[in-house]
């Protein structure tokens, strides 16, 4: 168990997902007295000072770096060593919480190995308000973040979560909409509830809810903005091994290999993975 030693503090502080009046009051606060803010997007950064009207201190040396995905690896030992000397270290990214599917977790590791203390300003959450206004179960849920850009390493994430039965949230580019749905609908199956958050908060927020299936025709119309998925969890599944096995035959057929067709079966329906290849091997013989 480790207490926090060091002078410097971090504060990851959240932003707002659309209107500037969500942006939680502390916001300009921390801003205001920030030795340092470390920012995703400098421009976008000055643009939020501006309309939270954050005034610079009398005599203000305050240091504004940026700090993404690019340079975050090499920026992060900068921003401890500020952190050593004292700092207050005020982490803002262009939406919502820093660390969260955004630049954030390598300096706030660094910061707690260096004894540093971290603290946060809540606020506007994307995975949250998606959450909310979903329609679909809240009880238990996860964050999934973004699903991998190519087909095969996408189908195979989804595999390894169709028997998940937590609703599950996901961010995703509008240009890989109608695909990622597609492929959710062979993973999970068509009818699997789920609603596609668009532009949240923003003037042309849109919820559109439905089974995956006819929400991935949905989206081959093209849509734009920043996208939320809410895909509720899976139910429990009756099956056998007996009755997976002409699925099985097919794809091996089809030129995939046995034991990762079992596996993507046996992640999908909760099946073993070893009675599933032990069936089709009994059943070739």
């Amino acid at each position: 168990m480790a207490a926090d030693t060091g002078a410097g503090v971090v504060v990851l502080a959240a932003t707002p997902i659309g209107r500037i009046d969500d942006a939680p009051p502390r916001l300009a606060e921390e801003l205001a007295r920030a030795d340092v803010i470390a920012a995703e997007d400098t421009r976008r950064l000055q643009r939020l000072l501006r309309e939270l009207d954050v005034p610079n201190r009398p005599g203000s040396d305050r240091t504004v770096l940026s700090y993404h995905e690019h340079n975050e690896a090499a920026r992060t030992a900068d921003l401890v060593e500020r952190l050593d000397a004292g700092a207050r270290v005020v982490l803002v990214t262009d939406a919502g919480m820093p660390s969260v599917s955004d630049p954030g977790y390598r300096l706030v590791r660094a910061a707690i190995d260096a004894g540093h203390r971290v603290t946060a300003v809540p606020g506007p959450s994307a995975v949250l308000t998606a959450l909310a206004v979903s329609g679909l179960s809240v009880d238990r849920f996860c964050f999934e973040g973004f699903l991998p850009r190519k087909a095969g390493e996408r189908r195979r994430a989804l595999a390894a979560l169709a028997r998940e039965p937590r609703t599950m949230v996901f961010f995703e580019a509008p240009h890989r909409l109608a695909d990622s749905l597609t492929d959710l609908a062979a993973a999970f199956g068509p009818e699997r509830s789920a609603a596609v958050c668009r532009e949240l908060t923003k003037t042309y927020e849109e919820v559109v809810r439905g089974g995956l299936g006819e929400l991935a025709d949905w989206a081959r119309e093209g849509t734009r903005g920043e996208i939320t998925l809410v895909v509720s969890g899976a139910g429990p599944t009756h099956t056998s091994a007996a009755e997976q096995l002409d699925e099985i035959a097919e794809r091996v057929d089809s030129g995939e290999r046995l034991k990762t067709v079992c596996a993507e079966i046996a992640a999908a329906t909760g099946l073993s993975s070893k009675a599933l290849y032990d069936a089709y091997v009994a059943r070739t013989r």
